[in-house]
């Protein structure tokens, strides 16, 4: 059972995150007529400060916080790609969420889809690249809640039976009503509550445990003897594997809608630009979780079999003061509450701007699509409910895995596009759909593990699933592409005002007429 203490620092937090959505209203100019702008992207108003915040409290997951050391108490040093995963992400975030901020504010783009759109003249890969997105981002937003479920379980406050049912229910359900009210205002204010507590309990829970359990050396020392010590370390063979799986992910990363929501609500360029150099201090979070994971193992907890994700609740709740254990619950709860509220906005755009707008209903007015995006995201957020209540976790985690590798595979249409726009729409079409049935049959034949092997012998090749698609994906675009400009197939019209071709631009030449 739950301490006092620990229960009422818990409903302290939540308590006070209901608050901060509550005031997200303030956030909005009250001259301003509704619009999908305006609800999904807060009127891309939002400066660096915020834009940290919510960038980084999107990205960084409550399922991320208790998947990452739940890996490293199972399998020890594969668990810690996810920190260079983090890093790679921000360089390209650097990059691609400038360029991308630019071409959609100029043509008024809010999704990904919005973009292939204007870029190559074509509604069915935009359709494919919007349901891509939707389709990957709804076991993602399922994700949070079971591990708000793992968390809270692991530490007793979460009720058996219909009783934790409804805690769960009523948790999303606030959260529903302030998305539905306030769009993406909601998530950014409770971002702020979520990094301070976070952090805060994060360092403090570290801190302590270096102190109980004697320092860094007999952590590694016990959890080495726990897992044997080569598991560690990367082995050779483990290597390739290890960096394929960073790099897949953090391309996939800035394809997922939720992500590049949170990028588009930004007030410019310069803003994303710093913001990317300042997103590792979040990359340092995760590190200490994963490091949480093996002082799990090093204090001895015993996580249930097939339920690793609870072994750093259970430290946490055998180590811990049981307000500071509170604490690190409510944060990690407050923790899913963002990115949840950021992927059902993100889904909910995607299908009026992309399915509805473009298929259905091509002149609804903006407030039409304003109320068409509540429905649907309110819809998002029940149809997550009732998947935790109606299938096992493992379905969520498989569907998730299967998320990341499709997600991949929009990868040359949106981040090659805003490049170059050499290739063929079509070539681009016959890419994706090689890419999702390579990708999927890959996963599904090694039982949904994301790391597969290529070639034959004794020793094949072990690399991530995800980016062996999309080499295909590439491919099969590429040579499409050649065959089809060689026939003279004929390309939509490009709306964007970008540059057709790659192109280099050569800096001035220093002199005495060119200071």
């Amino acid at each position: 059972m739950a301490d006092g203490a620990m229960t009422a620092t818990f409903l302290a937090v939540i308590g006070g995150a209901s608050l901060l959505a509550v005031t997200a209203r303030r956030l909005r100019p009250v001259d301003r007529l509704p619009s999908l702008e305006g609800w999904a992207l807060a009127d891309r108003s939002l400066g660096p400060g915020w834009t940290w915040l919510l960038l980084g409290g999107t990205i960084f997951t409550a399922y991320t916080f208790t998947a990452v050391p739940g890996l490293a108490y199972g399998n020890g040093a594969p668990a810690f790609f996810a920190v260079p995963y983090t890093v790679i992400v921000c360089p390209l975030a650097f990059v691609l969420l400038s360029r991308l901020w630019c071409v959609a504010r100029r043509h008024g783009y809010i999704t990904a889809a919005d973009f292939v759109r204007g870029r190559y003249g074509s509604p069915p890969l935009a359709l494919v690249v919007a349901l891509t997105g939707i389709l990957a981002t709804m076991p993602y937003l399922a994700l949070q809640l079971l591990g708000i479920r793992a968390v809270l379980t692991a530490g007793g406050v979460y009720p058996r039976g219909a009783a934790g049912d409804l805690v769960l229910v009523g948790l999303f359900a606030g959260l529903a009503v302030a998305t539905y009210r306030h769009g993406l205002r909601a998530p950014t204010v409770i971002s702020a509550l979520k990094a301070v507590a976070v952090f805060v309990s994060l360092t403090a829970v570290t801190w302590l445990v270096l102190a109980r359990l004697g320092g860094p050396g007999p952590v590694f020392e016990g959890a080495a003897q726990r897992l044997g010590g080569p598991a560690l370390l990367l082995s050779p063979a483990q290597q390739p594997a290890y960096a394929s799986l960073a790099l897949g992910s953090a391309l996939a990363l800035l394809m997922y809608p939720h992500v590049l929501t949170a990028g588009f609500a930004a007030d410019g360029p310069r803003t994303l630009r710093k913001v990317s150099v300042a997103l590792p201090a979040w990359t340092g979070l995760l590190a200490l979780f994963g490091f949480l994971g093996i002082a799990a193992l090093a204090a001895g907890v015993r996580a249930p079999r097939g339920g690793a994700e609870a072994a750093v609740p259970m430290l946490v709740d055998r180590l811990m003061p049981a307000p500071l254990a509170g604490l690190v619950f409510a944060a990690i709860t407050v923790g899913a509450l963002v990115p949840a509220a950021v992927m059902s906005i993100a889904a909910a755009t995607s299908f009026v701007r992309n399915v509805y707008v473009e298929y259905v209903h091509p002149t609804a007015t903006p407030k039409r699509q304003v109320r068409i995006a509540k429905a649907v995201s309110l819809t998002a957020k029940v149809g997550a409910v009732a998947f935790v209540f109606g299938l096992r976790d493992q379905d969520a985690v498989n569907l998730q895995l299967l998320g990341g590798v499709w997600i991949l595979q929009i990868f040359p249409a949106v981040a090659v596009g805003l490049f170059t726009g050499w290739l063929h729409p079509r070539a681009l079409f016959a890419g994706w759909a090689v890419g999702m049935a390579s990708g999927t049959y890959l996963v599904v034949r090694e039982g949904f593990s994301p790391i597969v092997p290529l070639g034959t012998g004794a020793r094949p090749l072990e690399i991530y699933a995800g980016l062996a698609a999309l080499l295909l994906n590439l491919a099969v675009a590429v040579a499409g592409t050649a065959v089809l400009t060689r026939l003279g197939v004929p390309r939509g019209a490009d709306a964007t005002d970008l540059p057709s071709r790659l192109t280099v631009r050569r800096r001035p030449e220093t002199g005495a007429n060119n200071p």
